[in-house]
This record gives structure tokens, C-alpha cells and sequence, in this order.
């Protein structure tokens, strides 16, 4: 009986995320700005401060996330791009040594971004905190750099704990990352993704401007998912990815659900679509 009862609510759930995904996306996309760049830039607005002096610009366009947040999700796009070619179901994680690596690249996201939060405030508040000095004078070059290393680590994470989740027959023998000769193509690409990135080439900019946000949302999209199948008990229950649809699709229609909630949170207390300003 219990397990007829649970068939009978996954099988309801099938019609309640499908409806539901396609009344909150219609709802999220009627109130927020026109246009396809508009859109990308209310996803931008969700997730980044969107701080105009910390972010590229394409001519008078800023891009919809900051430096930081760029680089972030570029890394993690790039990451599981990366470790889905050597192999889309392999389960098991990093040695730790490079998790040892990943782990400093966080580090290093950590320490520019208090950093660059107290120049800010300093910059805003003249005299605040004058005890504590900034280590250095944050840059563009820099948000972005430490944040593709902190992207390259979600993806590290993110990308094992994803396909033991979700699939039957997931390779626990190897990991998306086997050695340091893929550890370091990988970082060989994204170097070269971030040296293309500061050219702030309109032929690079505006592809970064739809991959950043679009690695928002698949991000949030993989995690929801996951929560989806541990509380429905469907884990490893997949083969395929045509049979992993309702999960993926609930994890997509949270995403949107937390996007438009706080793009009307945000609007509703800034009256505006803009960044923060720093006055």
C-alpha cells in the first residue's frame, strides 16, 4: 500500500510540475523587462549586486552579472561541460589533491571578495574601518579570475553528487576529473576563456552574457533536482535522460520560482531593474 500510495502522488506530480512550470514561467516572463536581453538581465538581477563599476560593458550595455559572478559561472559551465565529455555519468570525485587545489581557489574567491567588500565600504564611507587596510586594490581582472576558480570548484562537486543522485548506473570507479593531465586542460581552457573575456570584445561579451546566466539557472536547476528525487525517494532511479524529465523540469520550475521571488523582493525595494549604485 505505501508504495501504491507513492506511485499515485509521483504520477500526480507529474500534471502539478508541468502546470506549474509553465503558469510561473509565463508569470516571470510577463513582469519583468521586454526583449531577450531584458529577460537575461532580470536573471543577472536575481543573483549579482550588478554593480556598474564591477561589471564588463559592451558600449553602454552592461553585462547582466558582475566580474565576479561572470567569471563564476563561466567556470562552472565550462567545468561541467569539461567533465561530461570525459564522461556524462561518472559518479566518483576528485582525488584530493586537486580537491587540495580547488580548495585554494576558494580561498582565494573568499579573500578578494572581503576585500573588495571593504574597499567598498570605504569608498562609500570615507574613514570606515580605517584599522583594517585593504590588502589590494580590487580589479575586474582579478573578480573574475578567482571567480573561475570558484566556479571550476561547484562544477568539481556539483557534477559527482548530480549523477549519484539521479542515475541506476553511475560509474563510482572514476571521476569527471581523473588526473592532473584533465585537471590542468581544464584549467588550460578556462585561462584561455578568461584571457578572451578581458579582450571585452563585443564577439566574446555577449556569448558571456547568455552563458553566465544560463549557468545560473542549470546550476540551480542541477541542485533542485537533486533535493527533487531525495524527497520523492527517486533517487538513482535513472537511465536515461528522457526518464530524469520530472526532476530536471521540478528543478527548473524552483529555479524560476526563486528568481522571480526575488526579482520582485529587489524591485520592490530598489524601484528599479539597475544595479546598486556605489553612492
Amino acid at each position: 500500500m505505501p508504495n501504491k500510495s507513492l506511485k499515485q502522488i509521483l504520477s500526480a506530480s507529474k500534471y502539478l510540475v508541468v502546470v506549474a512550470a509553465v503558469l510561473v514561467f509565463i508569470g516571470w516572463f510577463l513582469n519583468t523587462p521586454p526583449g531577450l536581453v531584458g529577460k537575461v538581465d532580470a536573471i543577472g538581477y536575481a543573483y549579482c549586486h550588478r554593480i556598474p563599476e564591477r561589471s564588463f560593458h559592451i558600449g553602454s550595455y552592461q553585462l547582466p552579472l558582475c566580474a565576479r559572478c561572470s567569471g563564476m559561472y563561466l567556470g562552472a559551465v565550462t567545468g561541467l561541460v569539461f567533465q561530461s565529455i570525459l564522461g556524462w555519468k561518472r559518479g566518483k570525485a576528485p582525488r584530493w589533491g586537486i580537491i587540495a587545489v580547488l580548495v585554494v581557489f576558494v580561498a582565494a574567491f573568499g579573500i578578494d571578495g572581503v576585500n573588495s567588500y571593504l574597499y567598498l565600504l570605504k569608498q562609500i564611507r570615507p574613514g570606515f574601518l580605517p584599522q583594517i587596510p585593504n590588502i589590494y586594490v580590487p580589479n575586474n581582472t582579478l573578480r573574475l579570475l578567482t571567480g573561475s576558480g570558484m566556479g571550476l570548484g561547484i562544477a568539481a562537486m556539483l557534477f559527482p553528487a548530480f549523477n549519484q543522485s539521479i542515475w541506476t548506473d553511475y560509474d563510482d570507479t572514476r571521476s569527471g576529473l581523473p588526473g592532473w593531465k584533465a585537471f590542468g586542460l581544464l584549467l588550460g581552457v578556462q585561462i584561455i576563456l578568461d584571457l578572451l573575456v578581458l579582450t571585452q570584445s563585443p564577439v566574446v561579451l555577449y556569448p558571456l552574457a547568455f552563458i553566465g546566466v544560463l549557468g545560473v539557472w542549470l546550476l540551480l536547476t542541477l541542485v533542485y533536482a537533486i533535493v527533487w528525487v531525495m524527497i520523492t525517494g527517486q533517487d538513482n532511479k535513472f537511465t536515461k535522460v528522457r526518464q530524469a524529465w520530472l526532476p530536471l523540469l521540478a528543478g527548473l520550475t524552483i529555479t524560476v520560482v526563486q528568481t522571480a521571488a526575488i526579482d520582485m523582493l529587489r524591485f520592490w525595494l530598489t524601484g528599479t531593474w539597475g544595479g546598486f549604485p556605489l553612492g
